[in-house]
């Protein structure tokens, strides 16, 4: 038998339609186009279904975490204190309280005061509840411009790399050799001790870590399979960076928004201790109130100074088991 021969028995009978079967190759093409069609529309829906489920399997992982938990029963304490500390208390945080009917300063915690007064006899619980507001709202504030310019420039520098990321990178490393108070000191002196200085301040000083870590995550991200398919059906860098990337990467900004938060808490405490609080130095203030009172340690009086220092600390803990809960969540 010749080599044509074989060959020709080897090719298989296609049938007078053109198609194995008697299905004709019009037939096949029509049956191939139908499959692969809903594919390609069901694709970026399907995604964001898979997103939605990994959402609400992480949601369920943190209602069970004993740390979340008891992270956002303090976080929801402090919170309402904030916003309305006469649920707590109806005493004014610059009034003197009286107790046993007369006002006593420096009188030890008791029925009428239960954390006791401070050295001019206003209640220490009062100003203690009052206290929460101005360091939770400038340290949320704060922590939130720098979280969203931190990502906005992580997302930047991540996805483009090259000389962009060469030149914002030696600029983020030159911010984080600089200690946060000590530019926050010379920032504060240069312009002023207003609220909305204080904001800025800290959240410029943020903003570099938060770039840092998002940065990271664009990176890893970037060299995934659904980035690379985005790159290739020819969408434009702004639509891969928000509508790819950004929704994968929301975990990891909600984590450094929680940990920023308890940064900036220490950070406007420390302020206003070192005596750079915005505002009227005679409201209730954490940092401030320690620093007025720290003295009368050494005499025994002890509780006008340690109550906001655990209020400061159980801020603090509260935030940071909400973060922890979350990152052992988006890891899971």
């Amino acid at each position: 038998m010749s080599t044509t021969d074989s060959t020709a028995d080897d090719i298989p009978d296609l049938g007078p339609q053109g198609g194995s079967d008697g299905e004709s190759a019009t037939d096949v093409a029509t049956t191939a186009d139908e499959e692969i069609v809903p594919m390609a529309e069901v694709g970026p829906s399907a995604a964001a279904a898979d997103r939605k489920q990994v959402r609400r399997e992480r949601l369920l992982v943190l209602a069970k975490t004993p740390g979340f938990i008891v992270g956002m029963l303090i976080l929801l304490f402090w919170t309402a204190a904030a916003i309305v500390p006469t649920i707590f208390t109806t005493n004014e945080p610059n009034e003197a309280v009286r107790v046993d009917g007369s006002t006593i300063p420096r009188a030890e915690p008791q029925a009428d005061a239960w954390f006791g007064t401070d050295s001019i006899g206003n209640d220490v619980f009062a100003r203690v509840i009052h206290g929460a507001r101005p360091i939770i709202l400038l340290a949320v504030v704060a922590a939130l411009l720098a979280v969203v310019a931190g990502t906005l420039l992580g997302l930047v520098v991540g996805y483009y790399r090259g000389w962009v990321d060469e030149i914002l990178s030696r600029v983020i490393e030159a911010f984080l050799s600089i200690p946060v108070i000590l530019l926050a000191i010379m920032v504060l002196t240069l312009f002023g001790r207003s609220s909305t200085v204080l904001i800025a301040t800290i959240a410029l000083l943020f903003t570099p870590v938060v770039a840092r870590t998002i940065r990271s995550a664009v990176i890893a991200e970037g060299q995934l399979d659904y980035v690379t398919s985005a790159k290739l059906r020819g969408e434009s860098s702004i639509f891969v960076m928000t509508r790819e990337i950004l929704p994968n990467i929301t975990g990891v900004a909600v984590v450094e928004l929680t940990v920023r938060v308890g940064y900036a808490i220490f950070t406007v405490a420390t302020l206003a201790f070192l005596g750079l609080s915005a505002g009227d130095s005679s409201a209730a203030n954490w940092g401030t109130d320690i620093t007025k009172q720290y003295k009368l340690i050494q005499s025994g009086q002890w509780w006008s100074t340690i109550f906001p220092a655990l209020a400061i600390a159980s801020l603090v803990i509260g935030v940071n088991l909400v973060a922890d809960s979350i990152d052992r969540a988006n890891k899971s």
